[in-house]
Parts: C-alpha cells; structure tokens; sequence
C-alpha cells in the first residue's frame, strides 16, 4: 500500500514536472523564437554588378514626370484648352519612359486637398486602384504636422493605459489599429523605418509588476505583428545601458519595442511612390475656391501656382474631378468653410513642442519614456538621426502654418529631462539645436454632442455637397485612413476602380515587379515605397565600393534613399582628393552631402530652399544654426537646376531665415545677411552662448585655474624643489 502511494506521488510528480518543463519551454521558444525583423533580409532585388566587359550596370529607375508635366496634367482636366501644351511637353519628352498617361484632357475621379502623410497616402491608394488621382498641397509635401512627430510608429502605450482604466473602447481599438499598421509600415519601407526599444525607468518595486504587466499586454496585442518582446532589465544593466540615467531611487526598468522613422522623407516617399503608379503629384499649388454643378455638388478647384508667383509671375486655373477630399490636418476647418463657410469647426488643434539635444544625452539605440510627468503629460527621450529628440507637450494653440515652440514649453521639456538624468549632467538651454512646435489635429465628431471627449482616432465625414473630409488620426495610421477615405470616395462619387495590368517597374531592375496583382482593391499593406525593393543593411558598403564616398555619408544615403543611393551619389560632385572621392558635404557637422540637393531638385519636386533644408535633408530639425551655415550653398546648388534670377535667391534667403526662426535659430541670427553667413559670423557668438564653455584660450596656452605654477614654470627642475633636496 505504501508502495502504491509512493508510486502515486512520483508519478504526480513527474507530471507536475513535465508540465512545468512544457510551459518554461514554451514561454522560451515564444520570447526567444527567430524574429522576422524588417530590414535583415537580403534585398528584394539584386545589388547592381559589374558585367562582362567591366562597366557598371546601375538599375534602371523609372523616369517621374517633372513638376511641369503634373502642372500640365492638371490643366488638361479643365477640358482641351490645356491639352495641347500637356501633348506638347509629352511629344518633347518623347523616347523617355514616363508613367500613366493624364493629359487626356478628361477630369479627375478624385482631387485630394493636402500633401501630407493621409493626403499622399490616399493618392497612392487611390492609383494603385486604377483610378485618375490628383494631388496638391499649398505648401510642400509634409510641410505641416507629417515632418514634425515624434518620429515614432507606434500603437500608443499610454492609449492603451488610458483604454483599460477608463475603458475606453475607442482608445482600444486605436491601439489595435496602430500595432498592425506599424508592421505594414515597417514592411514597405525598411530603409526608413527601423525597431527602437525604450525604457521606461521604475522607481519603486511595486511598478515593476504594474509596467510588466502593461507591455506585455501591448505586445499580446500586436500578435503576429509584434517582432521583440518587452523584458525587465534590472538596476545595473538600466545604468550600463543608459549611463547618464539617474541612480538615486531607481529600482530598474522595463523595455519594450515600437518603430521609429524619418518621417518628412517617409512622406516624400509616399509621394513619389503615388506619382509612379501614374498619381499627379504637386506642392505649392494652392486651392483657392471650390466649384460647383447645378445641382450644387463639388466638381472641381480654383487653384494658383505658388511658386510661379514666387518668380513673380500668375499661374491660377481649375481643376475637375468627379470628387474632393479634404486632408489638411490642422487646416481642415479652413477648407470645409470654402465648401460651407457656416459649417461647425472640428479641429481643436493641440501644439506639441520638440527640442533637438545633442547625441550624448541618449544612447544611440535605446529610447526613454516617462510616463508621468510632473503635470501628467507623457514625454519622450529619444536618438533620432545622431542626435536627441525630447517631448512632447500637448497644449491648445492657434492655427499657423510655421508655428514657433514657446520658451515655456522648451524650459517645461528640459526640466522633465533634468529630472531622469544623473545631476552632474547640466542640461543647459544652450544645448538645444533646434526646437519646433507641431500642431495635432485632434478631431470632435460633429454628430456628437460637444461635452463628448476629443478623439485621438480619425475621422471621415462627408458634406452635402460632397466634400469627404478624412480628419485626425497618427502618423502610424495614415494607411488605414486612406484606404477609409478612398471606400468612403467609392460610394459618395460616380467612379469606379480598374485593374493595374502593367504597373510601374519602381525597383528598376527587369523582371522584379511588386509580388502581388493590382485587382482594383487596396494593395497599400503590400505596395513597397521607392527605395524599399534594393534596400539592405549591408548596401552602404557597395556604395563607398563604387562611388568612394564618406562611410557615414554612404550609411545616411542608403537609410534616406534606399536603393534611389545609387542616383544621389552619382549626382554628388567629385571631390578631386584621395578620399572621399565624391561628396561634398553642405555642413560639416552631418552628413548631407551636394548630390542631395540636385536630386531633390531633380526627383523629388523641392522648389524652395526649405524644402530641402527641411524636408528633402532633415538639417534644419536637427541644428537649426547648421542650416542657416548651409543655406548659401543650398540656394547655389537650387539656383544652378533651377534657373533661380537674383530676386528669386533673394526671396529664398528671406522665406529661409524667417522659417528657421521657427525652427529655434536665436534672434540674434534672423537679421544677418548672406555676407555674413559666408564670413563666419553665424559661429561668432556674442550671446549668453559664448559663455557656456570655459575655454577660449590658445591650445599651447595654460590657464590660471588648469595649474598653481607660472606659465611656463617646471617645479622640477627648480633649485629649489623638494625633489632636489
């Protein structure tokens, strides 16, 4: 008997073993199981090679319309008044390989109002459709809130927070949504988007269990999406992994993944991508007034040429389409009063404050977020581009189209900083090299009463008159809001989507087409951006191998551009020294070389000096004063490929200062003058900043504090010493 229950007692516990075996075995494979992080494989397309008689074979990119040809496709759809000058340019760029053909003089089946990251992503949707799209934007692409996030793809910790204890179904789903369109994100444009793990710092143990909890729940959700899993890192490894972190109170940290981007290049991107698959594509066209039928619904847009204005010329005409929608972001009012000026206002825009810091205040592979901060709000610390992205805030604003970070909010941003950081580390106003204020538009559903919260999902409202208005919503997002505006566009408007038998070969190399076929509905989750297809992490090398080009400019290059590298380098300038053979830089301090600027002039539509300062290089959010140092040469490069006459290179060092004060540059610096820049005084300090450092002597000189002896006095040799004694 005693026998049997000893038996009894092995076997159970045997069983007990095993399952314990079964569940520590599973709980391993599942966080240590192979990832399929987006980035790490080889290229979709093969690399470019040398043949056999030694010549290099570059890929063959498909040629983009130039910024004239979409201008001419866009007056062709007012009838045949326009379309003899589109024939014209067409017939003079005869023998080119050019897109999809619009100059047919028919209208549009949508015009979309906004070249942000929604705007260029429902004309990307829309086109690879088969439908006729148009899309313009009164300033630039990504000129608003698109280059001015956080840089992050990310489903929104703190939104899950906020779904659970307030139960807040909206917030849920919002999380939801963004966890799977990061993946699709990261998936078809790897060259500019990447996985960030980020701390959150514990300081007391029992949030340890509260934040395990929290992350692990965020990964549950991105189910197959999720790549990395959330982990605890203990005190010690939190101050290796992040030395300047404070030690005092700090219990550890937990570490969790979400995506980080470059966004203002993700949404040049977007654009150029849309404008392959046949979209017309232009910024700087301004809509002035919309039209209407007979029977009152919307056909069609009054618009102006910016930039023929700018060399002092007027370019207004109109634009027909079937259908409109409105995705302006912070502007979304603006528009819908053209349609309706009686119409109730939506927005309540939300200004959310950034400061650039230098790269020594983070590490270059991990972020922070402190979750609570001293007034609630949540703020980031985070590497972006070499240096330091902290914030950021979420306060009521006006409507500005450059809106300038006040100082109480950049001084709110470094005392939070100061906060996390160890105290001997001095974070000092001067040490912001930039700073900007980008406008949130968080939405109110007009159908609601007006006590309901603001939400921080997107909206999709449709006029009477027919004015599809997509509204709100994240960076992350902007997919799945295109493809909500384009079904909404499909059952408001009389057009119909077409198969795309013979679509764009983007990755320029012969029989790598996109692996999936253009049926007439969304294919977005699978479309890869340009420079997606050549894309690996190893590609730089090829390119310092061919063109001897700086290893940090050839890395910066592949991660900008992706296999469109292989073009910006060879517009890049030859040095005439041993190394770097090609590539000259525009600031010393980045890596933004000359071949930059003549391929966004080229194939990218920048018109304007910002354009490329800002948005087409990201100098100008990185170190405001490098720009201002930088912008001679910019203006030459663009006067060169533009054909720019000296009233125009005048209006663009004025349009440049005056946008660079919003982006940080001192006071002081607004008023200076070309000359000036050209003979160093940008780098002359004569405020509060000259004397940050100690300094300023000669190198063979010694100061009075550096030693208790006389320059030039060795107590060695000395009668005297006490050595000689």
């Amino acid at each position: 008997m005693a026998a049997r229950r000893t038996g009894s007692r092995l076997i159970k516990a045997l069983g007990y073993a095993s399952a314990a075996g079964v569940v520590g075995a599973g709980t391993l494979y599942i966080v240590y199981r192979p990832h399929d992080v987006p980035g790490l494989d080889a290229a979709y397309v093969p690399p470019p090679t040398y043949n056999e008689g030694g010549f290099f074979k570059s890929p063959n990119f498909p040629r983009e319309k130039t910024r004239a040809e979409h201008v001419a496709d866009l007056k062709a759809s007012a009838g045949t008044a326009f379309k003899q000058a589109g024939s014209k340019i067409a017939g003079a760029l005869k023998g080119d390989q050019v897109q999809a053909e619009t100059s047919d003089g028919e209208e549009y089946d949508l015009l979309v109002i906004g070249g942000g990251a929604t705007g260029t992503g429902i004309a990307l949707d829309a086109a690879t459709r088969g439908l006729k799209v148009a899309c313009v934007d009164r300033d630039d692409f990504a000129a608003g809130t698109s280059s001015k996030s956080t840089k992050l793809v990310h489903g929104g910790v703190r939104y899950l927070e906020k779904a659970v204890w307030e139960l807040d179904l909206n917030q849920y789903n919002l999380v939801k949504e963004a966890l799977r369109e990061r993946r699709y994100f990261l998936d078809t444009a790897p060259h500019l988007s990447s996985w960030l793990p980020i701390m959150i710092p514990i300081q007391k143990w029992w949030q340890a269990p509260y934040f395990w909890a929290g992350t692990k729940f965020y990964d549950f959700l991105a189910g197959s999406e999720n790549i990395e899993s959330s982990y605890f890192m203990t005190r010690s490894k939190a101050l290796d992994v992040f030395p300047m972190l404070k030690k005092d109170g700090l219990f550890g940290a937990l570490v969790y993944y979400d995506g980080a981007h470059n966004d203002s290049r993700m949404n040049t991107s977007i654009a150029m991508t849309a404008a392959l698959y046949g979209a017309t594509m232009v910024n700087h066209v301004e809509v002035t007034s919309l039209e209407k039928d007979a029977n009152g619904r919307l056909c069609g847009a009054r618009v102006k040429d910016n930039i023929a204005a700018a060399d002092g010329g007027k370019d207004e005409f109109t634009i027909k389409a079937k259908g409109i929608i409105n995705a302006t972001g912070p502007f979304t009012d603006g528009v819908r009063k053209l349609d309706d000026p009686s119409v109730q206002e939506i927005v309540a825009p939300s200004s959310g404050v950034h400061v650039i810091l230098p790269g020594y205040y983070s590490p270059s592979n991990m972020g922070l977020l402190d979750p609570h901060t001293s007034d609630g709000r949540v703020i980031f610390f985070l590497p972006w581009q070499g240096n330091t992205i902290a914030g950021t805030t979420d306060a009521p604003c006006p409507i500005l189209q450059n809106p300038v970070a006040g100082e109480q909010e950049i001084e709110w941003i470094l005392s939070e900083v100061r906060n996390y950081l160890q105290p001997e580390i001095n974070v000092r106003r001067g040490d912001v090299l930039a700073a900007w204020s980008g406008i949130r538009p968080l939405v109110r559903d007009p159908d609601k009463a007006k006590s309901e919260g603001l939400v921080r999902n997107h909206l999709v409202t449709t006029s009477p008159s027919g004015l599809i208005t997509i509204s709100g919503g994240k960076w992350t997002t902007y997919r799945q809001m295109a493809e909500e505006a384009v079904d909404e566009a499909l059952k408001e408007f009389p057009i119909h989507t077409r198969p795309v038998p013979n679509p764009p070969l983007v990755s320029g190399v012969e029989g790598y087409h996109e692996d999936m076929v253009l049926d007439g509905t969304c294919k977005t989750h699978a479309v890869r951006l340009v420079g997606a297809h050549g894309y690996s992490k190893t590609l730089f090398i090829n390119l310092i191998q061919h063109y001897g080009i700086e290893t940090e400019v050839a890395k910066h290059l592949t991660t900008s551009y992706g296999d469109r590298a292989w073009k910006v380098a060879a517009l890049c300038e030859p040095t005439e020294q041993r190394y770097p053979v090609r590539g000259k830089r525009i600031s010393a301090l980045y890596p933004y070389v000359d071949g930059e600027v003549r391929y966004a002039v080229r194939h990218e539509y920048a018109q304007s000096a910002v354009d490329v300062l800002a948005r087409r290089t990201r100098l100008a959010f990185l170190n405001a004063q490098a720009a201002l140092e930088a912008l001679p040469q910019v203006i030459d490069l663009m006067s060169e490929e533009l054909k720019w006459n000296q009233g125009r290179r005048e209006k663009e060092w004025r349009d440049a200062l005056r946008f660079l004060g919003s982006m940080g540059l001192p006071k002081g610096k607004l008023e200076l003058s070309r000359a000036d820049v050209e003979a160093g005084k940008v780098g002359k300090y004569v405020d509060e900043e000259y004397g940050m450092y100690a300094r300023h002597d000669k190198p063979d000189e010694t100061l009075e504090s550096d030693s208790k002896f006389a320059p030039g006095h060795n107590p060695v040799m000395d009668p005297d010493s006490p050595a000689n004694a």
